[in-house]
């Protein structure tokens, strides 16, 4: 992943991070053209039960309202993040499109691409007769995409999750989609177990001020938005987050440090084998920093997971908290 790291994958990154995190969102509530759906059973298959009805009408994380002309059977995903919530509902065999990104579970590696260097091919997507569209907001898939799709009578979902609940409702959201409700129920509860959890390891510990460096690219330097999922998930992990600019993400050395972080975390370590603590420490005016000074910077191998907001967030929040606390979470 290293070449592409400065372009591609800075451009998706720092659009993911600079989402302002609202207030918990309230779980997708579906409406139907036809009579109340039963509940729905689990089912070991990923084909639709027969308890959802249908047509089916769900609204998005962009406010549109979608309706599900039939329980879907051809799914492309336009985003690595709502492909691993389709797989972890038990339902990669659905999937007919991905992006060149996905590397999550392994089964999807020859899943025909429709996304290449972050760039979405209509004509693959449309060949890919998907009866439902996963697509990313906050322009990660270009809203004219989007609206082309639409107007192409695709149905498209777009997903794009601004806290720990958001990542829970958009479960929810794409369980009911799919006819997988319950496995979507199961699925939120094991990964809000797990956040309460760390919450509760790290709770009355000290909260030392966290430098997440998402990249440094062409001198500029980037980290968690204000008010960002990062940030949010840096607070949830224990720590005090040193954030920048909520659109750009990025920070200027000066206010850095000013800030004086006493913890850095280096994400970028994960895609980079050359940032290291010792190549951090001899930038020029980062000695003045209390993290640098006491050793305190850290290499971040999870970054992947860590800013891809799908069932694995949880994973990444727990890194997070190790890296902070590391006497007080294990794993």
């Amino acid at each position: 992943m290293t070449p592409r790291r400065p372009s591609i994958l800075l451009t998706g990154l720092l659009l993911l991070l600079s989402a302002c995190a609202p207030a918990p969102a309230t779980s997708p509530l579906a409406s139907t053209s036809a009579e109340p759906s039963a509940s729905i059973g689990a089912s070991p298959s990923s084909a639709p039960t027969a308890a959802a009805a249908y047509p089916l009408t769900l609204t998005d994380d962009a406010g549109r309202e979608v309706t599900l002309d039939v329980a879907p059977a051809r799914i492309v995903s336009l985003a690595p993040s709502n492909t691993e919530i389709v797989c972890a509902l038990a339902s990669c065999d659905l999937l007919v499109g991905i992006t060149d990104f996905d590397d999550f579970p392994a089964e999807v590696i020859e899943i025909d691409k429709v996304v290449t260097m972050a760039q979405v091919d209509v004509e693959a997507v449309v060949a890919a007769e998907p009866d439902l569209v996963l697509a990313a907001g906050n322009e990660l898939t270009p809203t004219s995409v989007i609206d082309q799709l639409a107007e192409l009578g695709l149905p498209v979902l777009t997903l794009y999750p601004e806290s720990l609940d958001e990542v829970y409702a958009d479960v929810q959201l794409i369980g009911a989609a799919i006819d997988r409700t319950d496995e979507a129920t199961g699925l939120v509860d094991e990964m809000r177990g797990r956040v309460e959890a760390v919450a509760e390891a790290v709770d009355g510990l000290d909260r030392p001020r966290t430098f997440y460096e998402v990249s440094v690219f062409e001198g500029t330097i980037y980290t968690a938005g204000e008010g960002s999922f990062l940030a949010s998930l840096i607070e949830t992990a224990g720590g005090e987050p040193i954030v920048g600019d909520t659109l750009s993400t990025s920070i200027e050395i000066e206010d850095l440090v000013a800030a004086d972080p006493e913890l850095i975390l280096l994400g970028d370590a994960s895609y980079d084998p050359t940032i290291t603590a010792e190549t951090v420490a001899a930038r020029p005016g980062w000695d003045a920093m209390t993290a640098v000074r006491d050793g305190n910077v850290v290499v971040v191998t999870d970054d992947l997971v860590i800013t891809r907001p799908g069932p694995r967030i949880v994973d990444g929040l727990e890194a997070l908290a190790r890296a902070i606390h590391p006497d007080a979470v294990s794993g």
